[in-house]
């Protein structure tokens, strides 16, 4: 997969993108990361490619024709009908499932913004999708751009140590992560779970389904509320709320 980033700041994503998964992935070529800056782009010897914005107000506002023309240079490096993506906290809510959706593509365009924001008629004329990683807002794009890149990047065949680890991550199943542990069995009175160290996989495997849906309904309730539950399911749920309900009265 071949994935362009639009970014006034470069070497800040190739820092970054040396490293861990994603870093080998890029290492390996099942992973293709290139970057371009608009300032390479500006007309003027100050290289500007912001400007005030019309109406007044702090902050300064990124210019179209430069943002423009490095946008056409990443897509003139990226594979036919690539996604033009601007990141904004006010877009498309950017999630697991579009995650994988994007790891079948062969190729994404991702546009980083700085200051307060691009000019709109960018947006209009050049970008197929706004992104939003959440509702909070940050100095500038490139950070999401990372996260986009390595939610995408961990997806892609061959790229984790092991196919069924992308499968039993938060989300795959519309759920939250199970709690994991490792040796030592016993932290300061605290011992692993007997379950997990019975070898009855099917018993693990009905705990570690009991606790994601647990663990949704006390951190996440609204994923429930969205994918709903089996039967069986329901029943996990309850024996959960059971046994924390009597696990609270014990110590109080």
């Amino acid at each position: 997969m071949r994935i362009a980033v639009v970014s006034l700041f470069p070497e800040m994503l190739r820092d970054a993108l040396r490293h861990g998964v994603i870093g080998r992935a890029i290492e390996r070529g099942l992973l293709e990361v290139r970057c371009v800056d608009p300032r390479d782009y500006a007309v003027d010897v100050h290289r500007t490619v912001d400007d005030r914005p019309y109406g007044g107000g702090p902050g300064m506002v990124m210019k179209v024709e430069p943002l423009r023309q490095a946008l056409r240079a990443a897509v003139a490096m990226s594979p036919p009908r690539s996604l033009r993506v601007y990141l904004g906290a006010d877009g498309r809510r950017f999630d697991q499932a579009l995650a994988r959706e994007a790891s079948g593509w062969a190729g994404l365009i991702l546009v980083a913004g700085r200051y307060e924001g691009v000019d709109e008629r960018f947006i209009d004329a050049d970008i197929d999708e706004v992104w939003s990683l959440g509702d909070f807002v940050v100095s500038g794009g490139e950070l999401p751009a990372l996260m986009v890149i390595d939610a995408v990047g961990r997806l892609l065949p061959g790229v984790l140590g092991s196919a069924e680890s992308a499968v039993q991550e938060s989300f795959t199943d519309g759920l939250v992560d199970w709690p994991h542990y490792t040796r030592p069995p016993s932290v300061d009175g605290l011992a692993v779970p007997a379950v997990l160290a019975s070898g009855d996989h099917a018993a693990i495997g009905r705990w570690r389904l009991q606790q994601a849906l647990g663990r949704t309904w006390l951190r996440r309730p609204e994923l429930l509320e969205r994918r709903g539950m089996s039967p069986e399911e329901r029943e996990l749920l309850e024996e959960f709320k059971v046994e924390r309900a009597e696990r609270s009265r014990s110590h109080s």
